[in-house]
């Protein structure tokens, strides 16, 4: 595949099918992917396609190339509707990224006050008290579990730490008491091994579900394939499919974004 990677700190906006019009901040390499995730579905492609580019920003190019486009964006008339840290792999992984989010929302206040601050993060560095408390102050923690076992987990998400707990997230996710997005990745498909790999699979989705309800996180983001990816074998799981998995959930009183 051909990855999408940003080659900018700041970019955009973009049209996101999730967020609106959306101002990306990237805090990592320009040139590869730096993540402690290493999805199958990931459209910044393999880890190890970017082990050439180490270097991330520092906080102070950070601040200077998001002050600059704000401004920009201020004198053009161009509104946006969240300033989203995403790029090329997993934001809270730059050493400054508490005091990035102070600057982003000093920032958001003063130029941009109807835009949300947001960040697409795995939840791995939940556990870290900075982190944590970063991730609360802004509008959208949006944090990734693909799935309810470690498992599962392990064969679509390869987190490089061997002991990637889903319960240890799960436990760290609690102390948000609900004020957050869960995202979740839908796809069907074969492993490049061979071996099947199907996240609407009943046994997946009742531990999957029962996992959301213990969590109750203010919204569910149920999404699924929307660019190439770096296994070649995977598929969509249709929108019909997400609803029907969602519908429990809906029932119990749970709000859901589905995009397909």
């Amino acid at each position: 595949m051909s990855p999408i990677l940003f080659h900018n700190i700041v970019f955009g906006p973009i049209h996101s099918r999730r967020l609106g019009s959306s101002l990306g901040v990237n805090l990592l390499p320009d040139k590869g992917k730096w993540c402690n995730f290493d999805c199958i579905y990931c459209e910044c492609g393999w880890n190890r396609d970017g082990k050439k580019d180490n270097k991330l920003p520092t906080k102070e190019e950070v601040f200077e190339a998001l002050q600059n486009r704000l401004h920009s964006l201020k004198a053009e008339g161009t509104a946006i509707d969240t300033i989203t840290f995403s790029g090329n792999g997993e934001p809270t992984l730059h050493p400054d990224f508490p005091s990035i989010i102070d600057f982003t929302l000093l920032l958001r206040d003063r130029l941009f006050p109807k835009a949300v601050v947001s960040v697409l993060t795995n939840a791995t560095r939940t556990g870290d008290r900075g982190i944590r408390e970063a991730l609360m102050k802004i509008d959208n923690p949006i944090l990734k579990i693909d799935g309810a076992t470690d498992s599962f987990i392990h064969k679509i998400d390869n987190p490089v730490s061997p002991d990637y707990s889903v319960a240890r997230i799960i436990e760290n996710l609690s102390l948000f008491h609900g004020d957050y997005i869960l995202q979740t990745m839908f796809l069907k498909g074969h492993l490049d091994s061979g071996e099947s790999i199907d996240s609407t699979r009943p046994e997946l989705v009742k531990a999957w579900t029962e996992m959301v309800l213990k969590l109750r996180p203010r919204e569910v983001m149920m999404y699924t394939l929307d660019r190439e990816t770096p296994s070649k074998n995977l598929q969509k799981v249709s929108v019909e499919e997400m609803n029907n998995i969602s519908k429990v959930l809906v029932n119990n009183g749970i709000s859901f974004q589905i995009r397909g």
